[in-house]
């Protein structure tokens, strides 16, 4: 197994005290069935001929940070994909009711896991939430629901604590991931099997994606856009949200 640091971005490194919250050989086709990791070139990317469908989790606590950061660039694949088709952006929540954030945003989910038909999800998302270390654990149906998507999913993220719901769910199992910096030591007092690693902006392990969230949420959602969409169209959404998108400049794990 095979270990790529790379090198911090000096934004990352200066936020990062700041945080109070939280591949086999490429199939020829490019649009694979869901579940299914492709490699992808360095340059051009994957490049996906179909709309991918990414679903993010959302409970009440959710934190700001963590659901918009990652939601701003994977809506705005749609604008420099062209005439590749970019990526479908929605909530589930466990049911329609409104959900408020830990910072009093509410939100109206698209979707309830609970009683709804949910679109095939090809990017799972879950953000920290403020019982993500607690008890949405306990919530079976929810892990169940993570669970089960997770593992028909291309990519599973999380972001900050959500890494939590996704190490319960047993989708960290054989692994390495990471989470928010100062709940590492419970996050490995929690779950003693896992890999875990700190002091950086986010590990990739397959098709599992873990980050340190907070402000450098954006890193790992960027980072994907470049992995299906190439370097041009990452660092064009980066543009378009103020962000000098480099990613050999963000310091991160990418185990092979």
């Amino acid at each position: 197994m095979v270990k790529k640091l790379h090198i911090t971005t000096v934004w990352s490194f200066l936020l990062a005290p700041l945080f109070i919250q939280c591949q086999p050989a490429a199939d020829s086709s490019p649009n694979p069935e869901i579940g299914t990791v492709m490699e992808a070139d360095p340059i051009q990317g994957i490049q996906p001929d179909r709309e991918w469908n990414v679903g993010f989790l959302i409970v009440d606590g959710v934190y700001n940070s963590e659901l918009i950061a990652p939601m701003d660039i994977f809506h705005h694949t749609i604008f420099h994909t062209d005439p590749i088709p970019g990526m479908r952006v929605f909530t589930v929540a466990p049911t329609l009711d409104a959900i408020t954030t830990f910072e009093g945003l509410r939100l109206l989910p698209d979707y309830a896991y609970t009683s709804d038909e949910v679109p095939a999800i090809d990017v799972l998302v879950v953000p920290s939430a403020e019982h993500s270390m607690d008890t949405d654990l306990e919530n079976e149906a929810l892990i169940s629901w993570v669970k089960t998507v997770g593992e028909k999913a291309q990519y599973v993220i999380s972001l900050c604590d959500g890494a939590f719901v996704l190490a319960k769910a047993g989708l960290v199992d054989g692994k390495e991931s990471t989470t928010f910096p100062s709940d590492i030591a419970r996050y490995r007092e929690m779950f003693p099997q896992l890999t875990v690693h700190e002091g950086v902006s986010f590990v990739h392990d397959g098709k599992l994606i873990t980050s340190a969230g907070g402000a450098i949420s954006y890193d790992p959602a960027l980072y994907l856009s470049e992995i299906l969409y190439g370097t041009k169209a990452a660092k064009g959404i980066g543009r378009g949200l103020v962000l000098d998108w480099n990613r050999n400049g963000v310091q991160y794990i990418e185990v092979e």
